[in-house]
């Protein structure tokens, strides 16, 4: 099992900057492939950046050039630099890791996500 708890939400204005971070635990982390996602009242939860075990990213078309994925398998950590925040990145954000059981299997497990809002 693994347990994810996110921190760093909350309010800022247009053009700025917000850091979350992902405390995991309950499993080897660094074997673990870990995402942001945000989800936003009746729409579905996207995919906001990933980094793998291996650390290679990934990011949606838009936050790329303004969103960065990081991980610290020392601390058990994943965190997500957001810069140039817009209106449109207002969502709940949630922390997923990606655990490999085997080479065909893996279990997925989300935190409970944190409200990011960009408002003036």
């Amino acid at each position: 099992q693994v347990q994810l708890v996110e921190s760093g939400g909350g309010l800022v204005q247009p053009g700025g900057s917000l850091r979350l971070s992902c405390a995991a635990s309950g499993s080897v982390f660094s074997r673990n492939d870990m995402a942001w996602y945000r989800q936003v009242p009746e729409k579905q939860r996207e995919l906001v950046a990933s980094i793998s075990s291996s650390g290679d990213t990934s990011y949606a078309g838009s936050v790329k050039g303004r969103f960065a994925i990081s991980r610290d398998n020392a601390k058990n950590t994943v965190s997500l630099q957001m810069n140039s925040l817009k209106p449109e990145d207002t969502a709940v954000y949630y922390c997923h890791a990606r655990q490999p059981i085997n080479n065909l299997v893996h279990r997925d497990f989300w935190g409970r996500g944190t409200q990011v809002t960009v408002s003036s």
